[in-house]
């Protein structure tokens, strides 16, 4: 944990902001820690209980931004060091990688991104040496980066070279140079809305997609936005909301959503009349949803197991949603820190368990009852040739394409297969910050 490092709020404004984001690209880069981890829940940064809401929002932009821009920042500081960065410091490195972050890409003072990250380092005793060496570096990132960066505007450097030659192998060059340059900005905040999406886009200032999501920019807490006390909308990006409407009309039917957690698939089947069953391996996730549902006003049952190993109740179900885990390569855009987590050895394992769910899936479900199968992964292992096994496997099973109808005429997002399969450079806008969905894969297969 960070905590040794944690030092009350300085009087310097916006330090504090910069110390956490430090610890937090550390624990990510160095001690393989995700996000979710440092930010939210029992092992979260302890230092966030002492930030006001404007300084933990420009925590998160600093931190996002970091790992966003992570191949290019090192590129650009690589060609401003002699001797490369300094690997007996971590602080050196965060304090240097946050300062050109925010020079080439946030709407903050360069005199102030210098001697904020000079500040971190002189308050590190391993790292104070190079307190001069981080302040005459950044002063030179401040005159030259920028030109450092639009060299190597066009190499997709902010993806592992192992992400950006599968990528590249399976959708094209072309594509995969369009998924890495969606991927550098930061995204919008997509919400599901119980009714009347338009008249919610207004309210918050957004827009409504095509497929009904409504989306705007957050600026401050998603806690404050109308509309969330009451139970009106919930978080969910537009791409995962599509595979849940792919069962049609789901009302006074039975669905088990496995591996539910944190709920929002659920709460559309729920919404929509369905009887639902949530399935989540994790306490504290299923404790999530169940907080996320009292708030929406919506009820299902919900069940702490392992999906696997799960019996499932007498009578089978008419139809059976899994949101597998998966490498989620697809949600890089929300989560930066997987491109830098996760490695191309995890998708084998990964790829066999959604196997084993896909199997269990189809003993849960009645004759003539729709399987719905979906990850938020880019990798086909984990999306097209994950339903090629089960087909090959379960001959009981038929594949029934999707229609360009059912996703409000969006040919694009479909496969020559009839499955979705969205990618981040999908729903281009002039903002980039208003474009892109997270890579879903998703299926629809009926049994005989």
């Amino acid at each position: 944990m960070p905590s040794q490092r944690f030092v009350p709020p300085s009087e310097v404004p916006g330090l504090a902001a910069r110390r956490i984001a430090a610890d937090i690209v550390d624990g990510v880069l160095h001690k393989h820690r995700t996000l979710d981890d440092q930010l939210d829940g029992g092992s979260a940064h302890p230092g966030l209980k002492t930030l006001a809401d404007r300084d933990r929002a420009l925590m998160r932009r600093l931190v996002a931004t970091v790992l966003r821009r992570l191949g290019t920042l090192g590129h650009v500081l690589s060609r401003l060091l002699d001797k490369g960065i300094p690997s007996d410091a971590p602080r050196a490195q965060s304090a240097l990688l946050i300062g050109a972050a925010q020079i080439l890409w946030m709407d903050v003072p360069d005199h102030a991104a210098v001697d904020l990250s000079v500040r971190l380092v002189q308050s590190d005793r391993r790292a104070a040496r190079y307190a001069g060496l981080v302040n005459a570096v950044l002063r030179r990132c401040a005159r030259e980066g920028k030109a450092l960066v639009e060299e190597v505007a066009t190499q997709s450097l902010d993806l592992p070279p192992w992400l950006l030659a599968r990528w590249s192998a399976h959708y094209g060059e072309a594509t995969a140079r369009e998924m890495a340059l969606a991927l550098g900005h930061e995204p919008s905040l997509d919400l599901t809305v119980k009714s009347d999406p338009a008249q919610w886009a207004s309210r918050l200032h957004g827009e409504t997609l095509p497929t009904g999501t409504v989306r705007m920019l957050l600026h401050g807490s998603v806690t404050m936005l109308p509309g969330f006390a009451e139970g009106q909308w919930w978080v969910q990006d537009a791409a995962a909301a599509l595979p849940a409407r792919l069962f049609g009309d789901v009302k006074g039917k039975s669905i088990a959503d496995l591996c539910a957690a944190p709920g929002g698939k659920t709460a559309q089947l729920a919404l929509s009349g369905a009887h639902v069953t949530a399935v989540d391996r994790s306490p504290a996730r299923v404790a999530r949803l169940r907080e996320n549902l009292a708030r929406l006003s919506l009820q299902a049952e919900t069940v702490v197991a392992d999906a696997v190993e799960w019996a499932g109740p007498a009578e089978a179900f008419d139809g059976v949603l899994i949101d597998a885990p998966c490498t989620s390569t697809g949600t890089i855009r929300r989560h930066p820190d997987v491109a830098w987590l996760r490695q191309e050895s995890d998708i084998a394992a990964l790829a066999s368990l959604q196997q084993r769910l896909l199997r269990k899936s189809v003993s849960l479900l009645k004759p003539g009852g729709t399987l719905v199968y979906c990850t938020c992964s880019l990798e086909p292992e984990e999306g097209e040739q994950a339903v090629a096994a089960l087909l090959a496997a379960e001959p009981a099973l038929r594949r029934v394409p999707i229609k360009a109808s059912e996703v409000a005429g969006l040919d694009e997002i479909l496969n020559r297969d009839g499955d979705l399969r969205t990618l981040p450079c999908h729903l281009p806008n002039a903002d980039p910050k208003l474009g892109g969905l997270d890579g879903f894969f998703a299926a629809r297969l009926v049994k005989s």
